[in-house]
């Protein structure tokens, strides 16, 4: 099942291709008597596409631990800032929005992205709103603040230590200043950022591993509470990593975390 995420007409629609309109695939985990908690996934590719195996497989690990997850689809290029970021806040909308009928806790809702997903996901937790009230549409009237965030080997910043193919899909070949700053996720945490679980390798050769390393920083001078995870050796975009020695527990340590939580 894929629902559009904006069913009336997709602000900034090129067109009515699937690429143009994005959706949201739920995967709800059993019932267990009560509300679940829930987390937002965004796969993966660098603004340019999206990973599967970022995708559904995660959100059935995510399933097998009682959490109920949804895929989102958001918009690559050719299209830039801000229809990303919009499509993950509205994401976060959306579910809050029908908790009741998807029996999900509107008070635990997360984000966890891949790569540049992970730049999907910290962007949605460092750019973020209460809702508006007075909205005319009821899913824009639910904050967009996720409740925790996850970020495996994520593009977080776009200045020395960028992911040249992200930032160019996301801002343009040549782009304003203020624009790479705002982008720039370690430079717009707050102490009203949400709490993150971190994972990189450190020889990542795509997205180099300073990206998760900043803005861990940038938490720790902020008092948010955080996880971060440096693998000694991995490709770059091993999702699960199920095939990594090593690397694969983290799966475990970040199901861990999101038990503490209150995942």
């Amino acid at each position: 099942m894929s629902l559009l995420l904006w069913p009336d007409g997709t602000p900034n629609a090129l067109g009515n291709e699937p690429e143009d309109l994005p959706t949201l695939v739920p995967y709800l985990a059993e019932g267990n008597g009560g509300p679940n908690a829930a987390v937002i996934v965004c796969p993966g590719g660098g603004y340019a596409r999206r990973a599967q195996h970022e995708g559904e497989p995660v959100a059935l690990w995510l399933n097998s631990l009682g959490i109920s997850a949804f895929v989102v689809h958001y918009r690559v290029a050719p299209y830039r800032h801000p229809n990303p970021l919009m499509d993950a806040q509205r994401a976060i909308r959306t579910v809050r929005s029908r908790a009741s009928e998807w029996k999900v806790d509107p008070g635990r809702v997360g984000i966890l992205g891949f790569s540049a997903g992970g730049h999907v996901a910290s962007s949605a937790g460092t750019h973020y709103d209460a809702g508006r009230s007075d909205a005319e549409d009821p899913v824009e009237r639910f904050s967009s603040r996720p409740d925790l965030l996850v970020l495996c080997y994520p593009v977080i910043s776009f200045g020395a230590h960028a992911h040249q193919g992200s930032r160019s899909n996301l801002l343009g070949e040549h782009p304003d200043g203020a624009l790479v700053e705002l982008m720039s996720s370690e430079l717009q945490v707050t102490e009203d950022t949400p709490p993150t679980f971190l994972w990189h390798t450190a020889d990542d050769a795509s997205v180099p591993v300073e990206n998760s390393l900043l803005f861990a920083s940038a938490l720790s001078r902020n008092k948010v509470p955080f996880e971060l995870h440096v693998f000694e050796s991995g490709r770059h975009g091993l999702g699960l990593a199920g095939e990594q020695p090593g690397v694969r527990a983290w799966t475990e340590v970040c199901a861990s975390w999101l038990q503490q939580r209150g995942f």
